[in-house]
């Protein structure tokens, strides 16, 4: 039996990875932070597999990070611990830079130093290319350009483990991951709180929902398409460095548009820039009522609403504009190819968005 050892897997990618594991017969090993609440509840529904083991830990520390690896002795480690969240990145860029970047070298410097035989996926992601005019879509040959404290964390975390692959000899790699969402994605990322204010702005629970860069265009995928792509990477003969993407390009505001369509309501747009607003302009009655169940409004008080407004509190203080990734080599190498298209994505999302509260549901 295979022995994996993850680090985030209470996040949206760690859930999904450890749900593949688990199928394919591996015994996973997890670290999760002591907190004084609970924040499982994206692994629930598997918390009690018995080839599941989760102890306390944090990629701060060191010592615990080596003691793990020396008792365990996985077989593959998914480095997918982080704060991961761009904005917030700005405000403690400190503590993003302690987790992201020299995180990854404290779990890269315990394998090498226990001597562990295992293979490493250091999560990378989109935020290293920063969107330089020109460059797109972006390979694993585009230059980077990070614009945010978290790129930057990631950009070390990056180059470290291509240091170690080539000082030391390990299989290490990196997963340069586009923009991918699910139904597990947390509250404060912009593609779930859309959705998940679309589901209540329809049952009346919500009046609007504030927004800062609409033009903004994401390459976007499921967390579950990317994720398999994760445990690939490790099944190769040579570690080498991939971009996991769809090669297509949307904006906030289409988003915005086809969460809204998911439930029959169509949006209408006016003003420009900070000035601009989402105005519901038609709503097809049946589509509405079919998805929408026990809201507290009606057809005929939502028309002609005022439901999406512009906050430059969501501004970024460097803001990314493009980001389209170009998947080809993990096609061609990887036998990679996303499932799940942009519009499944999104309906997922606001369906689920629209059943439960949390994550009560295991989509």
């Amino acid at each position: 039996m295979k022995k994996a050892f993850i680090t985030g897997i209470t996040g949206q990618d760690g859930s999904y990875l450890a749900e593949i594991l688990l199928e394919k017969g591996y015994e996973v090993h997890a670290i999760i932070r002591r907190a004084s609440v609970f924040t499982t509840q994206r692994i629930d529904h598997i918390f009690n597999n018995p080839n599941l083991k989760i102890y306390h830990g944090d990629l701060t520390d060191s010592s615990n990070l080596h003691r793990l690896i020396a008792k365990i002795k996985p077989d593959e480690v998914y480095n997918l611990g982080a704060q991961s969240h761009v904005a917030v990145s700005f405000e403690v860029p400190e503590y993003t830079a302690e987790v992201v970047g020299t995180g990854a070298i404290r779990l890269l410097d315990a394998i090498r130093d226990e001597n562990i035989d295992c293979k490493y996926y250091q999560a990378s992601t989109s935020e290293l290319f920063g969107g330089i005019p020109g460059t797109e879509p972006q390979s694993e040959t585009t230059p980077f350009y990070p614009k945010s404290p978290y790129g930057a964390a990631k950009l070390y975390a990056y180059w470290v483990t291509v240091n170690y692959r080539e000082s030391y000899d390990l299989f290490a790699c990196n997963g340069i991951l586009f923009n991918h969402e699910s139904p597990r994605r947390g509250e404060t990322f912009v593609t779930k709180k859309i959705t998940k204010a679309v589901a209540k702005i329809a049952k009346g629970e919500q009046q609007d929902l504030k927004l800062g860069n609409m033009n903004a265009k994401r390459d976007w995928g499921h967390a579950k398409d990317f994720v398999y792509a994760q445990w690939l990477m490790l099944q190769q003969e040579k570690p080498q460095d991939y971009v996991i993407a769809t090669g297509e390009t949307h904006t906030v505001r289409e988003f915005v548009q086809i969460a809204f369509a998911e439930v029959g309501i169509i949006i209408k747009w006016q003003g420009q820039d900070i000035n601009e607003i989402g105005i519901i302009d038609e709503i097809d009655e049946d589509k509405f009522h079919k998805k929408v169940q026990n809201s507290t409004t009606t057809v005929k008080q939502l028309k002609g609403k005022t439901v999406v407004k512009i906050d430059k509190k969501y501004f970024r203080p460097a803001e990314v504009e493009l980001l389209l990734g170009d998947p080809a080599k993990a096609e061609a190498e990887l036998g990679w190819q996303r499932k799940i298209s942009f519009k499944d994505l999104v309906s997922g999302m606001v369906k689920y968005d629209l059943e439960y509260n949390n994550f009560g549901g295991k989509e």
